[in-house]
């Protein structure tokens, strides 16, 4: 994987690991340390359980979902240190058991660089959803 070398390149990075259905390559977008909250509130510390959190369902249910990320904003909180939102539409497959199917999630990073290559220290993935339904919605 190439070297992220601003902010605003990271849901693209996100994006082309996550299709890839490679994750040393999706590993690699963030730091050693790094936290990840997925969509269902689990919550992993470091590159290690961050790949095998998501290598299992890439596996088998993800196997053939595509994702498609779209930057919101970048804001930088000091030199080296930002945070990336961006919205995120996984397309699922016919691996999934519910079939073919979209879910819209915002996702919010904290990224550091360091070496003059961004990664990311924290990640959490929301699911779009109805407050009076919890229905997952996908935006417009």
């Amino acid at each position: 994987m190439a070297s992220i070398l601003e902010p605003d390149q990271i849901p693209n990075a996100f994006e082309l690991a996550w299709n890839s259905h490679d994750m040393t390559a999706f590993g690699a977008l963030f730091h050693e340390t790094a936290t990840f909250v997925n969509r269902f509130g689990h919550f992993v510390r470091g590159v290690g359980d961050i790949i095998a959190l998501h290598r299992p369902i890439h596996e088998t249910i993800y196997r053939d979902s595509t994702l498609r990320n779209d930057l919101v904003a970048v804001d930088t909180l000091a030199d080296g240190v930002c945070v990336v939102h961006f919205w995120s539409r996984v397309a699922t497959g016919a691996a999934h058991p519910a079939g073919p199917h979209a879910v819209d999630t915002l996702i919010m990073a904290v990224a550091t660089r360091r070496n003059g290559a961004w990664r990311i220290q924290a990640l959490e993935n929301v699911t779009l959803v109805n407050p009076r339904t919890d229905e997952p919605v996908l935006r417009d």
